[in-house]
């Protein structure tokens, strides 16, 4: 493992460990500083390295009993043992080593999400799908997650399960009900200020949406304070919830901050990207991309592109609940028939033999509306069928314009289940 300006190398078993570090620089007087997961009740204190090889340059080490009950060494590397004295935490994230044989197991996190969209109850683009299918991957590994997200009036309540009213607190001049629920499986919370900043019929596009948000981000926060919540990640999505990373966190909690479009909110973003301890964004083709950008360029050590996943259960046609007939490889024919059958009678469209195009998208200039009009006259010129699923914050584009095909406000199960073609946008 290369490390700047450092190497080190480490053998962890129960009983003892050994360490090893390489002085690049120069043999200087070396602390080794362990925490055992900073929980376990036997702390250690910093212990001097000492050199490895004739001559005392090179390779220093040292050697510390473990307690057959650790799970992980989390180690800081410093020159002496004064706090003012230079530190090598990688970046403040800390070394984190397995230790093999102990009988520990790694405690759960307390994740939270703060988050504007959370698919399917009020999604308008990626984010939304990204936000529920990640909460749902980190939940099934073991740790504990909650989704905190404004209560719109314009919320799929049908697809809240038990949800109830917790009371609330003051904040920003305003009282904040919050509400408790279960989404796709996930603790979600739910905030709603009197001030009516969510009672807009929608989500997005009133024009004040820098001070909604921002006034939501503070919210959140003030909720985990009051509410006593200990998370050890904050996880904050594009410039919409990018002001929780430099709020005032509880519980000293670490900030993931992921970038799902740097179209909007650019000033929010570079700020955000200053202050978190970590950033992501949707692919490792993205980060290439806007790794010059001024707000990313400063900060690029922090930021990976980790492409987004799907969700199996969610979407797989052999199991997904929203289709007339489930399919896999070996009778996707008739799967997908079935699925046109259904889409085709829900808009109206002739059931004929001709090539189906389906397009999912928000309707922003970003995805090339102009190339998705373009392509919907040439399928339906040519006989075939085109299927629209999206919507525009301008209004000018949600309903003007005409086009010799249907387009359909319907289940995004059925347009991705029944496509012949996908056209991928921008």
């Amino acid at each position: 493992v290369a490390l700047s300006p450092l190497s080190w190398s480490l053998c962890a078993a129960v009983g003892c460990c050994v360490l090893c570090w390489c002085a690049v620089l120069c043999a200087v007087l070396c602390w080794l500083v362990c925490w055992l997961r900073w929980r376990h009740q036997q702390r250690l204190p910093a212990t001097k390295m000492q050199p490895s090889m004739p001559g005392g340059v090179g390779f220093l080490k040292a050697t510390i009993d473990v307690p057959d009950d650790a799970h992980v060494l989390d180690v800081v590397f410093a020159d002496s043992e004064s706090a003012q004295s230079f530190h090598d935490d990688n970046g403040g994230l800390d070394y984190h080593i397995p230790i093999e044989g102990g009988r520990g197991t790694m405690p759960g996190l307390k994740v939270v999400h703060v988050a504007v969209e959370m698919a399917p109850i009020a999604k308008v683009g990626g984010m939304g799908d990204v936000v529920t299918a990640l909460a749902r991957a980190v939940q099934e590994e073991g740790h504990s997650v909650e989704v905190v997200v404004p209560k719109y009036d314009v919320i799929s309540y049908h697809q809240v399960e038990g949800l109830y009213q917790d009371g609330g607190f003051n904040h920003g001049g305003t009282f904040v009900r919050v509400w408790h629920g279960q989404v796709e499986g996930l603790a979600t919370t739910f905030l709603e200020p009197e001030n009516g900043h969510f009672w807009r019929q929608c989500i997005y596009g009133r024009g004040d949406d820098h001070v909604r948000f921002g006034f939501f981000c503070g919210a959140a926060l003030e909720y985990l304070r009051v509410r006593n919540v200990q998370p050890n990640i904050l996880h904050c999505h594009d410039w919409q919830s990018a002001a929780v990373s430099w709020g005032e966190r509880p519980n000293n909690a670490k900030v993931a901050f992921t970038i799902h479009n740097l179209n909007y909110g650019a000033d929010l973003v570079g700020r955000a990207m200053a202050t978190c301890e970590v950033a992501t964004t949707v692919s490792p083709t993205y980060a290439r991309e806007i790794s010059g950008h001024p707000v990313i360029a400063p900060h690029l050590t922090k930021m990976f592109g980790i492409r987004n996943g799907i969700d199996q259960e969610l979407w797989d046609p052999s199991i997904d609940e929203h289709l007339p007939q489930n399919f896999g490889p070996e009778d996707v024919v008739q799967g997908k028939a079935a699925a046109k059958r259904e889409l085709r009678r829900r808009g109206n469209l002739a059931d004929v033999d001709v090539p189906l195009v389906s397009v999912v998208t928000r309707l922003v200039h970003q995805k090339g509306i102009h190339l998705i009009k373009h392509a919907a006259w040439r399928t339906c010129e040519s006989g075939g069928q085109f299927v629209l699923l999206g919507s525009a914050p301008d209004p000018r584009v949600q309903v003007g314009g005409t086009v010799p095909c249907y387009l359909l406000l319907c289940c995004r199960h059925h347009v991705w289940a029944v496509a012949d073609y996908w056209p991928r946008w921008p």
